[in-house]
């Protein structure tokens, strides 16, 4: 089925004006699809989707070149325990039916591709996603994956770093439809000691003269006070690996994410 409105795009930017007008970032946590297991991941992802603003949900990659080790290890157990890209929609779908926060898929170019992009879009589309973050596909490279996405009501969401040049940013600023992912270090993801900030303000402070979406970081956030540190620039906070290492250790995520929320006062 084929959409007839901005679905995602519409959810997603309403998410982010009801944080602003709380006096806030967005809070967006991330979980891999099928963590810590199949029939746990449905727990733990409800426990996030009650508290966040947008949910993060990650495809399990066998080669995800952007992700640090915890989310490698996380896609390792979860596509050992058979989670693919087509159960990854599925458990969205089945997430759609208790909640409403707007979710997005993490996804790298390969899968899309494994299953077709069309019906890639249709499935997404269909279980209720309502965008998409590509590490992995540069605007300028991208053939079809956008304009199929706007198609089926998806939005688009592209990367940049602190290493992109004036030029990189204004090309995926203004190819995003959903909002813009600022990497706040240059590297994977991962928890980090220190500040969150890094060369942030000067990227944002760039990357908002093209974009015309709100703009996120994400990478190396871990608490309540580097949430803090990246709220008072960002409109939106990503937390992924903070997350997959309390599932790890048998910790309280709920818990985690009560923190992290309330640090996103701005």
């Amino acid at each position: 089925m084929t959409a007839t409105t901005n679905r995602g795009v519409e959810r997603l930017h309403a998410a982010f004006a009801r944080a602003k007008a709380e006096g806030r970032a967005a809070f967006i946590p991330f979980m891999t699809a099928g963590y810590p297991s199949y029939a746990k991941f449905p727990e733990v992802a409800a426990e996030l989707l009650s508290r966040a603003d947008i949910m993060e949900v990650g495809i399990p990659y066998s080669d995800p070149l952007g992700d640090g080790p915890t989310i490698q290890r996380a896609s390792e157990q979860a596509l050992a325990g058979g989670t693919s890209t087509r159960v990854t929609i599925e458990l969205v779908k089945q997430l759609r039916q208790t909640h409403d926060t707007p979710i997005v898929i993490m996804t790298y170019v390969n899968p899309i591709y494994a299953v077709g992009p069309e019906q890639f879009m249709q499935l997404a589309a269909d279980a209720g996603v309502d965008g998409l973050i590509l590490p992995d596909l540069p605007p300028d490279q991208d053939i079809e994956i956008a304009a199929l996405a706007a198609k089926y009501g998806l939005a688009v969401t592209f990367l940049i770093a602190p290493t992109s040049t004036p030029e990189r940013v204004k090309l995926v600023a203004e190819a995003c439809t959903g909002f813009l992912y600022a990497v706040s270090v240059i590297g994977i993801t991962g928890t980090r000691e220190g500040s969150a900030l890094g060369e942030v303000p000067r990227m944002l402070e760039l990357a908002r003269q093209y974009a015309r979406v709100p703009v996120v970081v994400g990478f190396g956030v871990k608490d309540a006070q580097t949430a803090a540190q990246v709220a008072q620039v960002a409109d939106g906070v990503v937390v992924g690996s903070a997350f997959i290492n309390a599932v790890r250790d048998g910790q309280d995520a709920g818990a985690l994410a009560d923190g992290i929320r309330a640090g996103c006062k701005k």
